[in-house]
């Protein structure tokens, strides 16, 4: 049995499963489809379609798309989640975080608390983002990462003096299995290979073969893992 607040806001064309809760406050959009054992808490909004203004380069949604939110997920407390985003199942969405267009989560992750999630990036199974991470825009992450707090990445060179270009504007690749210590700062289209650690407040500039141990800014090999 459902349990659905008064004070929720369900919009036409949202598709629920079983034993679903939802909790004051919470605004779904059309679109959405919320599977079984899913609870959505206070003051989350899923399925948000991005509102762009005259100083935005690119060009971003105009309709609801579907959002699928994954059986026995939580979204916790004021989390956003725009259109056209995918989360597996039993993925846990912390306390303010954000996830733009076009996204999609696997299975049994972990999106801590006041992480922020940029348009049109892939994050694979099992991937753990810690509390005040930034995601950037077109990035892909691997199955089994750990990314600790305050870790920043970008996806952009020419730091948007260029305008939004899809061939330039590249997020890092993060391969499977990857370890990224506090504060780490990875710029733009590197790529570091499966099973890397990365030392808290590295600066990765540049890729980084598998199975490698990498700290300092700029970030250098230190010895194999």
């Amino acid at each position: 049995m459902n349990q659905i607040s008064n004070n929720a806001r369900i919009h036409e064309n949202v598709k629920m499963g079983q034993n679903v809760v939802i909790k004051d406050f919470a605004v779904i959009y059309p679109g959405t489809v919320i599977e079984d054992n899913v609870e959505i808490m206070e003051g989350a909004v899923i399925g948000r379609i991005p509102k762009g203004a005259k100083a935005t380069s690119r060009k971003t949604i105009k309709e609801y798309k579907t959002v699928v939110i994954g059986e026995g997920s939580v979204i916790s407390p004021n989390v956003v989640i725009y259109t056209d985003v995918k989360i597996g199942k039993g993925t846990l969405i912390g306390d303010g975080a954000s996830i733009r267009e076009q996204c999609e989560i696997g299975i049994e992750c972990i999106i801590s608390r006041l992480v922020s999630i940029n348009y049109n990036t892939k994050i694979g199974n099992k991937t753990k983002i810690m509390d005040n991470t930034h995601i950037t825009g077109n990035m892909i992450i691997g199955d089994n990462v750990f990314i600790s707090v305050l870790v920043a990445t970008t996806n952009d060179n020419n730091i948007g003096s260029k305008g939004y270009d899809e061939s330039l504007v590249k997020g890092p690749i993060i391969e499977n299995n990857v370890l990224i210590g506090a504060g780490a700062n990875i710029l733009p289209g590197v790529i570091i290979g499966a099973n890397c650690i990365i030392g808290a407040g590295s600066l990765i500039t540049k890729n980084i073969p598998a199975n490698k141990v990498v700290m300092g800014s700029p970030g250098k090999i230190v010895r194999d893992v």
